[in-house]
């Protein structure tokens, strides 16, 4: 540093400095600034000189010491002085406020080669720029801020001064997900707390499968629970969606006691078609077992067929294939307007009218060639799966306490009564698996290769084609009967004019004699 100017001549002329503050270091210590030079030029000595060069523009100029006090150390320069904390103090994280969540799916194990496993083995060179917190908090509150001078803050005043300085909700969930349960929210139209009411009472009349389905949908998930949990604000200032995760979140495994209600309400219509289908595939196949009509058509396609087949490698066969009914459509006759199914019902109707609407035995079959018993195993499966689901809901409840009391209670009445309809339906699933086989065994089939679905498929498809050739085969009797009505009238016609002629020359020739005398 550059020595300091020397006194003033008349140093004694000069005032005296001003006394130390109160509370001031003692000596030693820095020397607050004296106070500025009195306007006007100084008693009895020059201007001061000008300050050290490097100094900057901390403060103003230094004075220079008193007269009479020799050459002491003149007082450092004037700074200017931070007065807002840096972001990295401990001081600024202490005062750390509630930010706007990012939400991203994080990872918490790199993998070898990844730009993450990288940055650990090279922590220093890849790390971050340092974060400015307090203006990340400015910026990314979750909460309006309710203090702030400048034109930005002004301008934000003024614009929520129209709406009543009402307070901006926190939104912690993500925005697409939120929007969408609040747009499901508004169909319930009830409070959240009188929804999660209907669910612990598992009240069907309250709310419909739809309702309940989409509740399921909108459960919080375990990282949208940590989020609430770690939410240390004012519940009142959260938004709908959060306060409604907030509610759910009072009862304990509410996805799964959600579950076990659509379970419920569904389980009478579940039920309830289950078993009609498969007393469907029971009707069936007892209907076509005891049809004599059927079985007597089966007679007579045999006796056709070995008709046809004699004295070849097919005939004298004792029975057929069930596939082969469709065969019958494919055996054209030789003038190819008549198939092998025409003859059958001309057959029929010419000697067992009384065949022809056996269809009438089988009332059932259309509807079980629609029935995939896979399906119905599959369906089966399912209820019992949900049930031991609603067992093992009902047992784990016990440790809850009082917010589930209600619903144990109703769901135990629920399982006395579900219990004893599964084991009835899976009773009659049984039987319809016997019936179903027996139904291919009737025909001489084996089971594994001609299921019931084919059989019935089969059966249907003949039914169909049987009435339509027999439909066929009287429309083109009624044309027959129509041409030859047409042809006799027309003979008749021709006939009728020789009569008529025949009858006047008959006329005129009995009449002769009168006209004769009448002219002479």
């Amino acid at each position: 540093a550059p020595p300091p100017p020397p006194p003033p001549p008349g140093g004694s002329q000069c005032p005296p400095p001003p006394p130390p503050p109160l509370g001031g270091k003692g000596p030693g210590g820095p020397t607050p600034p004296p106070p500025p030079p009195l306007a006007g030029k100084a008693i009895g000595g020059p201007p001061a000189p000008p300050p050290p060069p490097g100094r900057g523009r901390g403060g103003p100029p230094a004075p220079p010491p008193p007269a009479g006090r020799g050459w002491g150390a003149p007082p450092p320069p004037v700074t200017a002085r931070v007065s807002a904390t840096s972001p990295s103090t401990p001081s600024a994280a202490g005062r750390r406020t509630s930010l706007k969540p990012l939400h991203w799916v994080k990872v918490t194990r790199a993998v070898q080669g990844s730009l993450w496993a990288e940055a650990q083995r090279s922590a220093d060179q890849a790390k971050g720029p340092e974060i400015d917190m307090t203006e990340l908090e400015s910026l990314f509150s979750a909460a309006v801020p309710t203090t702030g001078t400048g034109v930005s803050g002004d301008r934000a005043g003024g614009r929520r001064a129209s709406f009543g300085m009402k307070q901006e909700k926190v939104h912690l969930i993500d925005l697409r997900r939120a929007n969408n349960c609040e747009i499901m929210l508004t169909k319930v139209k009830m409070p959240l707390p009188d929804v999660m009411s209907a669910v612990l009472a598992l009240d069907g009349s309250i709310l419909d499968v739809d309702q309940v389905e989409n509740l399921i949908k909108f459960s919080p998930t375990k990282e949208e629970m940590d989020l609430l949990k770690n939410y240390t604000g004012s519940k009142d200032n959260l938004g709908k969606c959060e306060q409604f995760f907030l509610e759910m979140m009072r009862v304990p495994r509410v996805e799964s006691k959600l579950r076990v209600f659509s379970f419920k309400i569904q389980f009478a219509t579940q039920v309830g078609d289950l078993r009609k289908n498969l007393n469907t595939v029971n009707d069936a196949s007892r209907e076509v077992r005891e049809s004599i009509k059927l079985r007597r058509i089966m007679q007579t396609i045999l006796s056709l067929g070995n008709a046809l087949n004699q004295g070849t490698a097919r005939g004298s066969a004792i029975g057929f294939k069930l596939d082969s009914l469709s065969k019958l459509t494919d055996t054209r006759a030789r003038n190819n307007k008549m198939t092998l199914m025409h003859y059958l019902c001309k057959v029929l109707a010419d000697k067992l009218p009384e065949l022809l609407d056996f269809h009438k035995d089988l009332a059932h079959l259309e509807g079980a060639s629609k029935i995939q018993l896979k399906s119905l195993a599959e369906e089966m499966q399912a209820v019992s799966k949900s049930l031991e689901k609603v067992e093992q809901e009902l047992t784990v409840s016990e440790n809850d306490g009082p917010v589930s009391e209600g619903f144990r209670k109703n769901l135990k009445s629920f399982l006395n009564i579900a219990e004893a309809d599964v084991r009835s339906l899976a009773s009659l699933y049984s039987e319809v698996g016997r019936n179903a086989d027996s139904l291919a065994h009737y025909f001489g089939e084996d089971p594994a290769r001609c299921p019931f679905e084919q059989v019935t498929s089969i059966l249907l498809n003949f039914v169909i084609m049987f009435k339509r050739a027999h439909d066929e085969n009287f429309k083109m009797a009624e044309l027959e009967r129509k041409k030859a009505e047409k042809e006799a009238e027309q003979e008749r016609l021709k006939i009728s004019p020789i009569r008529r002629d025949a009858e006047a020359f008959r006329k005129d020739d009995i009449f002769s004699p009168f006209k004769s005398s009448k002219v002479g």
